[in-house]
């Protein structure tokens, strides 16, 4: 029998858990000594589809899928993220393990590791139950799971939850290692729902639960949030920091796959025409904007970035998605200025291949919803951002992107058009040497750690060694 190591792989199932978890997928499989089952919902599934090409690349990796639960027409956005967790619990986890049960019993090539979603507790309670080795895989910070850990010592000294009517800026004590740098607006955005909330529960929950997995692996590198993994080490027995992904994937696997795994791994398809709009953009001259893949906005806050983007005067390209805007029904007319500003200077697409966008020699500024994924392409790419976040770990990324590295400004909560455009001349403009200067310090960083002889290059390779013990 081939005693080579089996790892399923069990991401969350939203865009941003499903790319990081695909690079590392690619990267354990080639090593040629891993075989991987990449398990997605039938729904996502069904959306990923150039899944075979990875599979061609990589013929040590394979993909399944299982059900969510949720009827096929279900939209599965956002505002029903209550109504998927629910679903995934009740339906999901008995799937799930009937399929592990069923590889130990059946399989030639028996599952012998899960690496579950650090937000699927489930799995790691089934491969436990089941006798199978168990890591789990958080997809965001490890500023923004820090915190989480200690929302339950935030509780008991009564600082949350906080309220709509409260000081937004006054500072948080609790969170050790952030003393005098959080703020309430800076907390996750759950902080601001009341604590017997299903949806506060269950981030509660999940994140105590990742400390029952043998080990956790994190998308970021040790000079990036050394400070904070030092918070975490008494947690879990090992913690792998194997980030930046997209770029530990160029220095190990180089030319053997695109750029990009957009390609692979995005739920949307990448509109590419706009790569030729940038070839005719001067130098460092286009702010990219983009929110995300779960971000909704009001008509009337899109109106306001839009004429933010126009008044800057600056070019620009906006990813934005047909599903953005929350209450879309009866537009009306798009303002005439901000037609010929657009025609002028801008491009609109429904979704972009964004490492490639960053890459471009073209694009000098990044409008982002700070999600930790947009968060790591742009170091990587020495790209300064503009944080406008939304949710999850995004309050606190855009937090250390402004205050800690410097790297960006952060208008989080207050986002209308004069502050937009007095933002993008500040980041295009006038405070732009000095974001720059510490942009390409911690972008070398970066590229250091993913490097031979590098934190992350050395912490995979101690992965891949673990597994192979299994």
């Amino acid at each position: 029998m081939d005693q080579q190591p089996h790892v399923l792989i069990l991401p969350f199932p939203a865009q941003g858990h499903i790319k990081p978890m695909v690079g590392l997928a690619a990267l354990l499989c080639h090593t040629g000594r891993i075989h991987v089952t990449f398990l997605n919902t039938d729904h996502n599934h069904s959306r990923l589809t150039h899944l075979q090409a990875l599979s061609t690349l990589f013929p040590t990796l394979h993909f399944k899928s299982i059900s969510d639960g949720l009827p096929t027409d279900h939209p599965r956005t956002l505002q029903f993220f209550p109504e998927l967790i629910s679903s995934i619990k009740s339906v999901t986890k008995p799937l799930f393990r009937e399929l592990l049960a069923d590889s130990s019993r059946k399989s030639e090539r028996p599952v012998t590791c899960v690496i579950a979603d650090g937000i699927m507790s489930f799995a790691i309670d089934v491969a436990k139950e089941l006798g199978v080795r168990v890591i789990a895989f958080r997809t965001f910070s490890a500023c923004c799971l820090w915190s989480y850990f200690c929302l339950p010592n935030l509780i008991q000294e009564g600082q949350l939850p906080v309220g709509a009517d409260e000081d937004m800026d006054m500072m948080v004590a609790g969170v050790p290692g952030m003393e005098g740098l959080l703020r309430r607006r800076d907390l996750p955005r759950i902080c601001r729902i009341q604590l017997n909330d299903p949806l506060f529960q269950f981030f509660l929950v999940e994140t105590q639960a990742m400390t029952r997995a043998s080990a956790l692996i994190l998308n970021t590198f040790d000079d990036l949030e050394a400070s904070i993994l030092s918070h975490l080490a008494p947690l879990f027995s090992k913690i792998y920091t194997i980030g930046p992904l997209n770029a530990l994937m160029r220095s190990r696997i180089g030319d053997g796959v695109p750029r990009s795994l957009s390609t692979f791994s995005n739920l949307w398809e990448a509109d590419n025409s706009c790569m030729a709009w940038l070839d005719s953009q001067p130098l460092g001259s286009v702010v990219y904007v983009s929110f995300g893949s779960l971000a909704i906005m009001t008509r009337g806050f899109f109106m306001e970035l839009w004429h933010g983007l126009v008044n800057s005067g600056k070019r620009f390209l906006w990813a934005i998605r047909r599903d953005t805007l929350s209450d879309a029904k009866g537009e009306q007319a798009i303002p005439v200025e901000l037609q010929e500003g657009t025609k002028e200077r801008g491009l609109l697409v429904d979704w972009a291949p964004q490492e490639e966008v960053l890459a471009h020699p073209s694009t000098g500024g990044f409008l982002t919803h700070s999600g930790w994924n947009s968060t790591l392409e742009s170091i990587v790419a020495g790209v300064p951002m503009i944080c406008w976040p939304q949710i999850g770990d995004q309050q606190i990324n855009s937090r250390w992107v402004s205050e800690v590295w410097r790297i960006g400004l952060d208008i989080k909560d207050t986002c209308d058009r004069s502050t937009v455009e007095t933002m993008i001349r500040t980041l295009m403009k006038d405070g732009r040497e000095e974001i720059m200067m510490s942009m390409d310090r911690i972008a070398k960083l970066a590229r250091d750690c993913v490097g031979q002889g590098g934190s992350s290059y050395h912490n995979l390779d101690m992965l891949i060694e673990d597994i192979g013990k299994i």
